[in-house]
């Protein structure tokens, strides 16, 4: 299953639990205001950000966002605090006040349903009164369980009822030889920690998680009902299995190549791969499209899978089943559910020391279930048709730097630059928000349970995505939601998409000078089109298909440049001791690399048909320092070490620091901005670059 290639981790970064799971909201809310207050108004190139007693030859981070660091320390309810979030927070504000009018007075029937939606979320009263009483259903099913042959099946039930991606994960995707169909892919699933790592690492930190993570599911198990004794045998169990599904899953470095998700099979040769599980009550228990082949995202997970239901007992298998069941909605539940999710999920792994206010959390959590239904009414506010008009303008622009860069790249051969500019050629850009709205008339919310509210929602998302199955693929279909502060490239799609929630101050300002917005949103552009020529996007063809298009010349030489970029940032250190993973966040770092560059040369020529210059000043700065500021600024944030130990392992992107400092040594305009001298740490003698 191709990932999307996003510009920043605002998704939570815990992993294994289904995309409208109740930690992965939790996780991504900001602010830790009980009472919702307006945030300030945000604004691009913060003077006042800069610590000039700092040489931004030295430490170009600290030079653009030293003051903003010392003077934004993380919100209590926060594990990382940045400009992303700032604007997130407004975003979301925003949306709330629209939630809020919808849940007492809607004006239309969508309005009423988000609404709806909105209000059982925010009755923590009701939450209490209920208690587990919401997921008695799935419990009991689990209980009832006689025999492993009944595995799949109830699986396949808890998936299409309520999402919970126990053992393995099932949906729909693109078929990587041929992109216009949508194919069924099963793929490696079942954990609840950040990352196989975390089941695996032999290290003081990594133990005392295990031990926080045993607590935790004993914890949940005793409220539900178990004894003391039986939580504490149930969660050994739990890690138990967990761990062989770790042991067999693939690392997130090498799920970063197609070939390693890529196996398509039919259905007797994956009855033949896991004959343990059965595979015929499986599909029939999700009611999935009757297809001959599907793809197998990692067969050596599902064989490993077949011998671990073989040597565990039934209740082991079942007692996995009921945490899964309880974990994925447990800071929905009653106060202690609650607690007891915040204090391992946010506290122990992430250093978030108190709470997300409830508002946030369920404002969040209706973004997720109702995106395309909300985001009608928000960008109708907050996204004029102007703004969509100058993105495109500055979008045609960078798409411009890329073909004249791709034409001045000394060490690609013709023949290999003629299918890149036809990958480029063939790009599609979405901004701001679908030309089509999704229809959610099937979806089923009631203001009494909101419990049941996730479930249906969750229900419903996966039917959907089912539903694509054998047809062709929807090329207008988005993957986030309008006030989502992201930007995405999706190779399978060869596509850009930038939703109206990060086309807003600090990104994009046309008050501003053009160096400002280059700096900012312009980077952004570049770096999702370089994306389409990373290490991974490269390995799709203009429409889409995993296919070489490169001769092996270009490609020796490529991997050779990319190779000094891995080097590189695996010699950075987000914490004292914690390296970056230069493999895992590299096709994140070439897309930084190469859209500062791209963007530099849209702003030249923007410039040059203003008649203005690159050296002009404005408030003390030239145009080019402002370029670079700009740039740095978007990136100022504070975390949590928890935090950015996590990130280490688990997130494709770079920390804010070395976003900055280790593009801007790669890039010689820097330092001819700067007046810095080769051989400061910002203008190294032996820099590196691919695009």
């Amino acid at each position: 299953m191709p990932a999307v290639r996003s510009f920043w981790m605002l998704m939570p970064l815990l992993v294994g639990v289904p995309v409208l799971s109740a930690q992965a909201i939790a996780a991504s809310d900001t602010t830790s205001a009980q009472t919702p207050v307006e945030p300030k108004a945000l604004h691009s190139f913060d003077l006042q950000a800069i610590d000039s007693s700092v040489d931004p030859c030295v430490d170009f981070y600290q030079y653009a966002c030293g003051n903003w660091r010392r003077n934004n320390p993380i919100p209590g309810d926060q594990s990382i605090w940045g400009r992303f979030n700032e604007l997130n927070e407004r975003n979301r504000y925003l949306l709330y006040v629209d939630l809020k009018k919808a849940a007492g007075s809607p004006a239309t029937p969508l309005q009423r349903k988000y609404g709806d939606y909105f209000a059982a979320c925010m009755n923590s009263d009701q939450a209490d009164q209920l208690g587990d009483k919401p997921i008695l259903p799935e419990l009991n099913r689990v209980a009832a369980i006689q025999d492993k042959k009944e595995l799949a099946g109830v699986v396949a039930w808890l998936m299409a009822r309520n999402g919970a991606d126990s053992f393995l994960r099932f949906g729909s995707q693109q078929d990587q030889k041929d992109s216009t169909q949508q194919i069924e892919a099963v793929a490696q699933g079942g954990l609840t920690l950040p990352d196989r790592d975390y089941y695996l690492e032999d290290s003081p930190r990594m133990r005392q998680i295990r031990q926080e993570y045993r607590d935790y599911i004993e914890t949940v198990l005793k409220l539900s009902g178990d004894s003391g004794e039986q939580a504490g045998t149930e969660a050994g169990e739990v890690i138990d299995i967990e761990t062989a599904l770790a042991r067999a899953s693939l690392p997130r470095v090498e799920l970063r190549d197609p070939a390693r998700r890529y196996h398509i099979m039919t259905l007797a040769a994956l009855d033949q791969l896991e004959p343990n599980f059965d595979w015929a009550a499986f599909f029939a228990g999700v009611r999935a499209p009757k297809v001959s082949t599907l793809n197998v995202g990692q067969p050596d997970f599902f064989r490993a899978e077949n011998d671990l239901i073989a040597s565990q007992n039934l209740d082991a298998l079942k007692a996995y089943l009921k945490f899964h069941v309880i974990d994925s909605v447990a800071p929905w539940l009653s106060r202690p559910y609650e607690d007891a999710s915040f204090s391992f999920f946010q506290k122990d792994l992430q250093g978030q020391a108190e709470e997300t206010a409830r508002w946030k959390r369920c404002t969040a959590s209706t973004d997720r279930a109702l995106g395309e239904a909300v985001g009608q009414d928000w960008v109708k506010q907050n996204f004029p048709p102007q703004a969509k008009q100058n993105t495109e303008q500055m979008v045609a622009a960078l798409k411009k730097a890329l073909a004249e860069d791709i034409q001045s790249l000394p060490w690609m051969t013709e023949e290999t630059k003629k299918q890149a500019e036809a990958k480029l050629d063939a790009f599609r850009q979405k901004i701001g928000y679908p030309e089509k709205w999704r229809n959610y008339s099937k979806l089923r919310v009631a203001r009494t349970d909101f419990v049941a509210d996730l479930h249906n929602a969750a229900a419903f998302e996966f039917d959907y995505d089912l539903s694509k199955v054998g047809k062709p693929v929807d090329e207008k279909e988005w993957e986030m939601t309008p006030p989502t502060v992201n930007a995405y490239y999706m190779p399978p799609m060869n596509d850009i998409n930038f939703p109206a929630g990060i086309l807003q101050p600090p990104f994009y300002d046309f008050s501003k000078d053009p160096a400002v917005n280059f700096g900012a949103i312009g980077v952004v552009i570049g770096h999702e089109m370089t994306h389409g020529f990373d290490d991974e996007g490269s390995k799709y063809d203009a429409q889409g298909n995993v296919r070489n298009w490169w001769t092996p010349a270009d490609r020796a030489a490529f991997e050779e440049k990319t190779d000094c970029e891995v080097k590189e940032y695996d010699s950075f250190e987000p914490v004292p001791g914690v390296h970056l993973n230069g493999k895992l966040t590299l096709g994140e770092n070439t897309a930084d690399n190469g859209g500062i560059r791209i963007a530099w040369q849209a702003l030249l020529a923007t410039l040059a048909q203003q008649g203005k210059s690159i050296d002009e000043k404005i408030d003390g700065y030239t145009e080019a320092q402002r370029y670079f500021i700009s740039f740095a600024q978007i990136w100022c944030q504070n975390a949590t070490d928890q935090h950015e130990r996590v990130a280490a392992k688990v997130d494709p992107h770079s920390p804010g620091r070395f976003r900055v400092d280790g593009v801007v040594r790669n890039f010689d305009e820097f330092g001819k901005a700067f007046g810095c001298r080769e051989g400061q740490p910002m203008m190294p003698e032996n820099a590196c670059r691919v695009w």
